[in-house]
């Protein structure tokens, strides 16, 4: 994962170790967070926000 920027669902999903229905799932309860749209069909996730949720779920 970069240091910083933004990264699509596959990164997301390989960091996480879950699977994409898992993920959305957890997204949709508030437990992951939802990402940012790009266009229409491109959503990213900011690396702050994913190196966030790994400290607080102890993945890191």
């Amino acid at each position: 994962m970069p240091a910083e920027g933004f990264v699509r669902l596959p990164s997301v999903l390989s960091v996480l170790g879950v699977s994409k229905s898992t993920f959305l799932n957890g997204v949709k309860e508030g437990k992951y967070p939802a990402g940012t749209l790009l266009s229409s069909r491109c959503r990213v996730w900011p690396v702050a926000d994913i190196r966030a949720l790994l400290d607080k779920i102890g993945g890191a």
